[in-house]
């Protein structure tokens, strides 16, 4: 299957790099002539790090060289350029390959129908699929895992089960992939009983079942908040011999965290911590949130140190739920101070932590530093968006502030926002009181 590809680390990055530089001192030497294997191979290294443009001008450095690229070549970077979605750049490539001769495989059509279903062109893939056929090039068990995985990130479940059966028909067998595809589509859609029956299914056959597959039937559970199924599972794992990994600890932190299980996702925490599984970003992510809504803010806080001082790759998203948890709690002060700290974190505030912020001040009663913090975002080059409006027009609203609701309300649809469900429930209780501000009254009865 076009699996996605994993983001490239920088020990992979360095070792291209240095092969790249090994390469050009063969090229410049003119004693050492490269083949196609030599090329092949530092093609494949680009492409696994998604360096779509130097694998191209090495395409383009073989044919100057006399160094005829060939099928393997050609199917790398058109992959490489379909897991990018860049189709159109795969497609002319294609062309460009067909056109000298060189006859797609399986595997290159398998590539183009997955970047097609990734930008949802049904028709492209339907017409790419019948094209192979027609050219006695018949879909595979990766051809057919493609399509069941797309349709079931599309809610499309009932058409990616037709799938699994033409391919029964066709003695081709399911994978692992193809049948982990099928449980998520059920599990997003909550049929929890037919993802089980999925797994149930690849239970009986052997060496199916693996870490992944546990994970998505224990983050289907979570989802639906059946948390101790999720935590059966999780330790049904281990009689069977499969290690769970990062991903399955954190699903199941998460689902303890948001049924406000704390205690249990602290000690599944440390105990992924004592049997070698390093918590990531979303496994810290979904512990800080769950302390933060369960006011447990020193032990919050400390984590947040953990995670800095382990020097994680995080972003703004980790320090916007501390900021949500302390406004929520009515520590704006607090969190006012952590905002204010990220520049010397080299961390940007978005449009997010920004609303955050000003929901906080409107609830604390502050308007007006919500509104100065409205245009400070702007000043910092962050623009607010129609749910930053809706926030602090509310706010203002609920502070009885109703002349400078109308102003930002006005500015609101100046920029082409409208108000939300919220907003407009506010301005129709006013509008029902004896007492109206006339600037919101005149506001709401102009023409247009």
């Amino acid at each position: 299957m076009a699996a996605e590809a994993a983001p490239p680390d920088s020990d992979s990055e360095n070792r291209v790099a240095e092969a790249a530089i090994l390469f050009k001192k063969m090229l410049d030497s003119g004693n050492c002539k490269p083949n196609v294997v030599t090329f092949g191979t530092l093609v494949k290294g680009l492409c696994a790090n998604g360096n779509n443009t130097a694998a191209i001008q090495l395409l383009r450095k073989m044919e100057e060289g006399g160094c005829k690229p060939n099928l393997v070549i050609y199917s790398m970077i058109i992959d490489s350029l379909c897991k990018d979605t860049l189709v159109a750049d795969a497609h002319n490539l294609f062309s460009e390959m067909t056109s000298k001769g060189i006859a797609p495989n399986v595997m290159t059509y398998t590539s183009l129908i997955h970047g097609v279903c990734k930008l949802q062109d049904w028709k492209e893939a339907t017409r790419l699929l019948n094209e192979m056929v027609s050219k006695h090039i018949f879909p595979n068990v990766f051809t057919f895992s493609v399509l069941v995985d797309t349709f079931c990130k599309e809610g499309m479940v009932q058409e990616a089960k037709s799938v699994v059966k033409m391919m029964i028909q066709r003695d081709i067998e399911p994978n692992t992939i193809t049948y982990n595809s099928l449980m998520d589509g059920y599990c997003m859609r909550g049929e929890m009983d037919k993802a089980k029956n999925v797994f149930k299914v690849m239970l009986s056959k052997a060496c199916m079942v693996d870490a992944h597959s546990y994970s998505t039937l224990i983050n289907g559970y979570c989802k639906r908040k059946m948390v101790d199924d999720a935590r059966i599972l999780f330790l049904e794992m281990s009689h069977k011999g499969i290690v769970p990994n990062t991903v399955t600890y954190s699903t199941l932190i998460d689902g303890f965290c948001k049924m406000g299980r704390i205690q249990d996702a602290q000690n599944l925490f440390s105990e992924m911590q004592a049997l070698g599984q390093l918590p990531d970003i979303q496994t810290y992510s979904s512990l800080l949130d769950g302390l933060c809504k369960n006011k447990q803010f020193p032990k919050a806080v400390e984590l947040l140190e953990e995670m800095e001082g382990r020097k994680l790759d995080f972003n703004i998203v980790t320090y916007s739920i501390l900021i949500e948890g302390l406004c929520m709690a009515e520590k704006v002060e607090y969190a006012w101070d952590l905002l204010c700290s990220l520049s010397i974190k080299g961390i940007q505030p978005d449009v997010r932590t920004y609303t955050i912020m000003i929901s906080g001040f409107c609830n604390g009663g502050l308007t007006c530093e919500a509104e100065n913090l409205l245009r400070k975002m702007e000043e910092k080059g962050c623009s607010p968006d129609g749910c930053t409006y809706n926030t602090i027009i509310c706010g203002l609203i609920n502070n009885n502030e109703t002349s400078r609701a109308v102003r930002l309300i006005e500015e609101m649809v100046e920029r082409g926002f409208s108000a939300d469900a919220s907003t407009m429930e506010l301005v129709i209780n006013l509008l029902s009181k004896d007492k109206v501000d006339p600037a919101l009254l005149a506001f709401i009865e102009r023409p247009g």
